[in-house]
């Protein structure tokens, strides 16, 4: 169906290596950022809607 046009399959590894680094860089991002936590710095429940008084 498909010939061996050396382009072709070029251009496919290079789009798949670039598929590749891009999720590599989304995982190592995703890591690299803190997941945020209901608690605070001194472990207590944090309330954003509340105000400190």
């Amino acid at each position: 169906m498909f010939g061996n046009d050396p382009d072709l399959l070029l251009t496919l590894h290079r789009t798949h290596a670039a598929e590749l680094r891009a999720e590599a860089a989304r995982e190592r991002l995703a890591r690299s950022v803190p997941h945020r936590s209901a608690r605070g710095w001194l472990r207590r429940r944090h309330h954003p809607d509340r105000s400190t008084r």
